[in-house]
């Protein structure tokens, strides 16, 4: 397949905001690729190489593309940076460049999606001596064959900015669009506000849609599941291995508004366990290889040696998936630490011994996928518990299963409510006792319950110019507490916010009311004076280094702007020392 069918495709979604449109073009695009093109095509589209669970990267530094830009396009390194200083985005700098060198390029060769894949995967294998002029000679290749357009999407590609907006809704509604379309009677007019799926057809889509992503979850690979199912149709549905060292999708749970409310949504008697403040891990084991995954499916292996020792000890099976949660614990006093003293391993490379020796863990083991080959997805969790606390090998602060009760009393489960508390959790979680393992999803087969957080009404001190098709908006917003006549910064929030007017507060609503109150600019960062005002909801305070008032929001979201409220109104900081002592009472 020609890399000049995908480039029409990224120039298309580059162009629109509207989310079904988006899976209109992708749609299109899926139907004519063959089907051994479609893995490689992708997770182009995503701007990806490997799926998202693989840990290699392409490690491309903007210096090196400079390089590879010059010896494409016959311009000098001064040249090429002055353009990048211009523009600032390397990939609008590689389109312009090579439009001006194609005006004296006689024959290219046309660049095809497996030709482009196949030498940007190459950037991942080098290593050693010459490494760096390699890479230049491959990118350059590539360029060299490249039209203007199709070389903008090469570089950002490259380095890992590809601002299309390809999000995992879109490419599951595409494929099921793309196989199933005339089966399901999709069409779509980007020119009226209709329906894509008539009523007839609803049930029969959703049902679709629900398969592709439990496909997905299962697979965690897009690539693989168009194949799949542009090959095999419906069976593609059929019965899925698991496979240790390939994450899935972890299991989700709801907010209950209460004890009531947790009963009511998973029945009597239910399970209630400890509701930790850690870090959700999903442990794999294939024979000798064990691989840890984060619930975003980032391989974090490397980065706790100490979790793999204690699984190669106290685990009585060779083969495994098992969901876990890890928490620090306190040398000195033995007490759980919370999130933020483990989270700092999550993206460290050096010294990760050293802080492991600062900071012992803890695995608390709560549910198993697959043990010895066999998938567990659709055994009871009652069943699950059992199969997974007959291969733990319990050692006292190390790894243990983790707390549970089972009961049908209200009375019981507060008392038990209230133990995890006092030992600093987040609260507790309430599970169907028959539920099946289902992976990514919300279904109401287990609940959690939270201490009910008051919601905090901050300053908006300091934001950041977006990107791609954000460039005329403001994103990523500092908030501030008050203190006195001053203002401390308790974090960044960038969701709640949308794009349309008619879903809530929107980018560009927020632009206009902060563009006048801008009073400094460092790059794409500008500084802000404390004049609008928005209310945030949030999961948890945590202490935290990182912002002057010493405190975080753990998962802000922004509620609504409070334009009926003046300086003043701002919440203080004693506020929020208050709500942070108070959390876990």
């Amino acid at each position: 397949m020609k890399y000049s069918d995908l480039v029409e495709i990224y120039e298309k979604l580059e162009g629109t905001t509207k989310r079904l449109e988006k899976t209109f073009y992708i749609s299109e695009l899926l139907k004519k690729t063959p089907a051994d093109d479609l893995p490689q095509l992708t997770l182009l589209l995503q701007g990806r190489l490997y799926p998202a669970y693989d840990e290699r990267e392409l490690g491309v530094a903007s210096r090196l593309v400079l390089k590879a830009l010059a010896v494409a396009s016959g311009s000098s390194a001064d040249e090429v940076e002055k353009n990048w200083k211009k523009t600032g985005d390397l990939g609008l700098s590689a389109e312009s460049l090579i439009e001006g060198k194609k005006q004296h390029t006689l024959t290219r060769n046309d660049l095809s999606v497996k030709k482009v894949f196949d030498n940007l995967r190459k950037l991942t294998e080098m290593e050693g001596q010459g490494t760096v002029d390699r890479k230049v000679k491959l990118i350059a290749e590539l360029l060299t064959s490249a039209t203007k357009k199709e070389a903008k999407y090469i570089i950002r590609t490259v380095l890992q900015d590809l601002r299309v907006g390809v999000g995992e809704g879109a490419l599951r509604d595409a494929i099921v669009w793309a196989f199933f379309g005339d089966e399901l009677n999709i069409k779509y007019d980007n020119k009226e506000e209709k329906d894509v799926v008539d009523d007839e057809h609803r049930e029969r889509y959703n049902e679709y849609n629900a398969k592709v992503q439990h496909l997905y979850d299962m697979t965690a690979d897009f690539g693989k599941l168009a194949q799949l199912v542009k090959e095999k149709g419906d069976k593609a549905f059929g019965k899925t291995t698991l496979e240790p060292g390939k994450p899935i999708k972890v299991m989700l749970y709801q907010k209950a508004e209460g004890f009531e409310d947790a009963f009511e949504r998973v029945g009597k008697p239910a399970a209630f366990e400890y509701k930790i403040d850690g870090f959700r891990m999903q442990i794999h084991r294939n024979g000798s290889k064990i691989n840890l995954f984060t619930r975003r499916l980032d391989d974090v292996t490397k980065q706790f040696p100490d979790v793999i020792e204690l699984i190669k000890e106290n685990v009585k099976s060779e083969n495994f998936i098992i969901d876990t949660e890890i928490v620090g614990i306190d040398p000195a006093t033995k007490q759980w630490l919370p999130f933020q003293n483990i989270s700092q391993r999550i993206k460290r490379i050096y010294d990760v011994a050293d802080i492991a020796k600062k900071i012992p863990i803890m695995i608390n083991v709560f549910d198993a996928m697959d043990i010895n080959g066999e998938s567990l997805l659709m055994v009871p969790f009652s069943e699950r518990r059992k199969r997974v606390k007959a291969i733990i090998h319990e050692k006292k602060d190390k790894i243990e299963m983790i707390r549970q009760i089972i009961t049908d009393q209200i009375g019981e489960a507060k008392e038990f409510y209230k133990e995890s508390l006092a030992k600093g959790n987040e609260g507790v979680m309430a599970k169907k006792l028959d539920a099946e393992y289902k992976p990514g999803s919300r279904v109401g087969f287990g609940v959690k319950i939270k201490p009910v957080m008051e919601t905090l009404d901050l300053a908006i001190v300091g934001a950041e110019w977006g990107e791609g098709k954000r460039s005329e908006w403001l994103s990523s917003f500092t908030l501030a507490c008050r203190h006195g006549k001053d203002f401390y910064e308790i974090g960044k929030v960038g969701t709640g916010i949308k794009e349309l007017e008619q879903e809530g507060v929107t980018f560009e609503q927020l632009t206009k009311l902060i563009k006048p109150n801008i009073f400094k600019e460092e790059g794409r960062y500008v500084h802000v004076k404390p004049k609008i005002i928005v209310e945030i909801n949030y999961e948890e305070i945590q202490k935290s280094p990182t912002y002057s008032s010493g405190y975080a929001l753990r998962f802000p979201r922004v509620l609504r702007l409070r334009l009926d409220k003046g300086i003043d109104d701002v919440d203080d900081i004693n506020r929020v020392e208050g709500l942070y002592k108070n959390q876990r009472k």
